[in-house]
Protein backbone atom coordinates (compact mmCIF):
# COMPACT_ATOMS: atom_id res chain seq x y z
CA UNK A 1 0.00 0.00 0.00
CA UNK A 2 1.63 3.61 -1.02
CA UNK A 3 1.51 5.98 1.85
CA UNK A 4 0.43 9.93 1.10
CA UNK A 5 2.71 12.33 2.44
CA UNK A 6 2.64 16.01 2.94
CA UNK A 7 4.87 18.47 1.70
CA UNK A 8 5.66 22.24 3.16
CA UNK A 9 7.12 24.85 0.59
CA UNK A 10 7.99 28.22 2.02
CA UNK A 11 8.42 31.37 -0.12
CA UNK A 12 9.05 34.79 1.20
CA UNK A 13 7.64 38.06 -0.20
CA UNK A 14 7.63 41.76 0.74
CA UNK A 15 4.52 43.97 0.48
CA UNK A 16 2.35 46.79 0.97
CA UNK A 17 -1.50 46.87 1.31
CA UNK A 18 -4.03 49.21 2.78
CA UNK A 19 -7.14 47.07 4.55
CA UNK A 20 -10.45 48.81 3.13
CA UNK A 21 -13.96 48.20 2.11
CA UNK A 22 -15.25 49.23 -1.13
CA UNK A 23 -18.75 48.61 0.90
CA UNK A 24 -17.58 50.80 3.62
CA UNK A 25 -17.61 55.05 3.82
CA UNK A 26 -13.79 56.19 4.86
CA UNK A 27 -14.13 57.01 8.37
CA UNK A 28 -16.17 53.45 8.76
CA UNK A 29 -13.08 51.72 7.25
CA UNK A 30 -10.57 53.87 9.39
CA UNK A 31 -12.86 52.96 12.72
CA UNK A 32 -13.02 49.04 11.41
CA UNK A 33 -9.44 48.87 10.34
CA UNK A 34 -7.66 51.84 12.71
CA UNK A 35 -3.77 51.91 11.64
CA UNK A 36 -4.24 48.86 9.14
CA UNK A 37 -6.29 50.99 7.09
CA UNK A 38 -3.05 53.27 5.87
CA UNK A 39 -0.88 51.95 3.42
CA UNK A 40 2.05 49.69 4.96
CA UNK A 41 3.97 46.40 4.34
CA UNK A 42 4.68 43.19 5.55
CA UNK A 43 7.52 40.72 5.25
CA UNK A 44 4.81 37.75 4.49
CA UNK A 45 5.71 33.80 4.47
CA UNK A 46 3.32 32.06 2.20
CA UNK A 47 3.44 28.45 3.10
CA UNK A 48 2.37 25.68 0.55
CA UNK A 49 1.75 22.40 1.76
CA UNK A 50 0.49 19.50 -1.43
CA UNK A 51 0.01 15.94 -0.80
CA UNK A 52 0.82 13.04 -2.43
CA UNK A 53 2.14 8.93 -3.01
CA UNK A 54 5.45 8.60 -3.60
CA UNK A 55 6.74 7.83 -6.76
CA UNK A 56 8.62 4.42 -6.49
CA UNK A 57 11.16 5.14 -8.92
CA UNK A 58 12.43 8.54 -7.42
CA UNK A 59 10.46 8.29 -3.82
CA UNK A 60 9.47 11.69 -4.37
CA UNK A 61 5.69 12.68 -3.94
CA UNK A 62 6.22 16.26 -5.79
CA UNK A 63 8.46 17.75 -8.33
CA UNK A 64 9.95 20.39 -5.69
CA UNK A 65 10.95 22.76 -8.73
CA UNK A 66 7.69 22.25 -10.55
CA UNK A 67 5.69 23.66 -7.93
CA UNK A 68 8.04 26.11 -7.20
CA UNK A 69 7.68 27.59 -10.63
CA UNK A 70 4.34 27.27 -10.52
CA UNK A 71 3.74 29.36 -7.10
CA UNK A 72 6.53 31.92 -8.74
CA UNK A 73 4.92 32.43 -11.83
CA UNK A 74 1.13 32.49 -9.82
CA UNK A 75 1.78 34.46 -6.81
CA UNK A 76 5.23 35.61 -6.43
CA UNK A 77 5.15 37.55 -9.33
CA UNK A 78 2.87 39.40 -8.82
CA UNK A 79 2.72 40.35 -5.01
CA UNK A 80 6.87 40.67 -4.25
CA UNK A 81 7.11 44.21 -3.98
CA UNK A 82 4.36 45.06 -5.06
CA UNK A 83 1.20 46.80 -3.50
CA UNK A 84 -1.38 43.89 -3.45
CA UNK A 85 -4.53 45.62 -3.90
CA UNK A 86 -2.78 46.12 -7.52
CA UNK A 87 -2.13 42.41 -7.88
CA UNK A 88 -4.46 40.50 -10.65
CA UNK A 89 -4.72 37.24 -8.62
CA UNK A 90 -6.35 39.60 -5.79
CA UNK A 91 -8.52 41.66 -7.87
CA UNK A 92 -11.19 43.14 -5.25
CA UNK A 93 -9.83 40.64 -2.44
CA UNK A 94 -9.95 42.78 0.99
CA UNK A 95 -6.42 42.23 1.71
CA UNK A 96 -6.62 40.85 5.40
CA UNK A 97 -4.33 37.96 6.30
CA UNK A 98 -7.71 35.40 5.78
CA UNK A 99 -8.95 36.67 2.69
CA UNK A 100 -5.01 35.94 1.13
CA UNK A 101 -5.26 32.39 2.31
CA UNK A 102 -7.87 32.20 0.42
CA UNK A 103 -7.20 34.01 -2.52
CA UNK A 104 -3.82 31.84 -3.20
CA UNK A 105 -5.64 28.74 -2.57
CA UNK A 106 -7.83 30.12 -5.43
CA UNK A 107 -5.01 30.75 -8.02
CA UNK A 108 -2.54 27.98 -6.97
CA UNK A 109 -4.91 24.94 -6.72
CA UNK A 110 -6.14 24.27 -9.94
CA UNK A 111 -2.07 24.78 -11.86
CA UNK A 112 -0.83 22.36 -8.93
CA UNK A 113 2.01 20.64 -11.42
CA UNK A 114 2.30 17.77 -8.72
CA UNK A 115 0.33 16.74 -5.60
CA UNK A 116 -2.84 17.92 -4.28
CA UNK A 117 -3.23 21.35 -1.90
CA UNK A 118 -3.87 20.65 1.26
CA UNK A 119 -3.30 23.84 3.53
CA UNK A 120 -2.17 27.11 2.58
CA UNK A 121 -0.73 29.18 5.50
CA UNK A 122 0.04 33.71 5.34
CA UNK A 123 2.15 34.42 7.53
CA UNK A 124 2.18 38.04 7.84
CA UNK A 125 3.53 38.79 11.69
CA UNK A 126 5.71 37.04 14.23
CA UNK A 127 1.93 36.79 15.97
CA UNK A 128 0.24 36.26 13.04
CA UNK A 129 -0.53 33.33 10.90
CA UNK A 130 -3.99 32.47 8.86
CA UNK A 131 -4.19 28.85 7.53
CA UNK A 132 -6.81 28.15 4.85
CA UNK A 133 -7.63 24.21 3.98
CA UNK A 134 -10.10 24.49 1.10
CA UNK A 135 -13.78 24.45 0.75
CA UNK A 136 -13.72 20.73 1.55
CA UNK A 137 -12.10 20.92 4.71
Amino acid sequence: MAHRVEITRVYHFSAAHQLASAALSASDNVALYGACHRPHGHNYYLEVTVAGTPDARTGMAVDLEALDGHVRRAVLDQVDHAKLEDAPALAGVITTGESLARAFWRVLAPGLPTGRLTRITVVETAKNRFEYRGEDA
